[in-house]
């Protein structure tokens, strides 16, 4: 029954333009969208150049591991706090979810070049191509699947911790969720959980579609063993003569 509540609270459109005397869900939406993108952005600046970087040359796997398990045990809120009483010179919430970001996106990103066949490499070399075209024609390319799936989880990750900013008066959807719990209102508490959960789920679809359209030609999507029949030849007993011909 709450939940129902909650979607029709979601679907009355007094709601989109002001709730209780504050911003209403298309203000609150815009502003979501917008800092999880901002933070989208830089975490693939900082993530893609270090990860492809590991994955092309096989350096520095071993610290680029340590520093994403530290960077995942960081707690969000407790960093939120702080740097918002330190007021650094760089948005503090973009800085934080770029933390929260980015060791998804720099596994994705080294080890889908990692999984590349050694042998196609040497191949690339062996044909006079540089290192920068193997790279970008040859690596990227056959890597773009995983690359897109450690996108896609960090920006799952960061559209659903956005709303923790809501805690520090910046706009967000988690001011649904806030309110509502601060007014002992659960209809627009769970309204507003709910459309956490939908956007994540959206852009999530969209990134797991472009995933899928990544993959080259020939190469798998994520599909188990072909279930094509294969044609057997007939093997002749042993000791049985071979016809000819055959």
């Amino acid at each position: 029954m709450l939940f129902v509540q909650a979607i029709q609270w979601i679907l009355d459109g007094s709601h989109w333009s002001v709730v209780n005397f504050q911003a209403g869900i298309a203000q609150e939406l815009a502003d979501h969208l917008w800092i999880s993108f901002v933070a989208v952005v830089f975490t693939a600046a900082v993530a893609l150049p270090i990860g492809l970087f590991i994955g092309h040359t096989g350096k520095g796997r071993a610290g680029a591991v340590v520093i994403a398990n530290v960077a995942r045990a960081v707690p969000t809120l407790g960093l939120l706090s702080v740097l918002l009483v330190m007021w650094l010179a760089f948005p503090p919430t973009v800085l934080v979810f770029v933390l929260l970001g980015v060791p998804p996106l720099l596994a994705g990103a080294y080890a889908g070049l990692e999984s590349i066949d050694r042998q196609t490499i040497d191949a690339a070399r062996a044909v006079g191509m540089t290192e920068r075209q193997i790279l970008f024609q040859v690596e990227l390319p056959l890597a773009a699947p995983l690359i897109l799936g450690g996108l896609r989880s960090s920006t799952l990750q960061i559209i659903a911790s956005v709303a923790l900013v809501s805690n520090f008066g910046i706009n967000s959807l988690g001011d649904f969720i806030l309110g509502g719990l601060a007014a002992n209102d659960f209809v627009q508490m769970t309204a507003g959980a709910i459309l956490v959960t939908v956007l994540a789920l959206l852009v999530d679809g969209v990134l797991a579609v472009l995933q899928r359209l990544a993959a080259p030609r020939g190469v798998s999507r994520g599909r188990g063993p072909s279930t094509a029949r294969v044609r057997r030849l007939p093997v002749a007993p042993r000791g049985a003569p071979i016809p000819e011909g055959k």
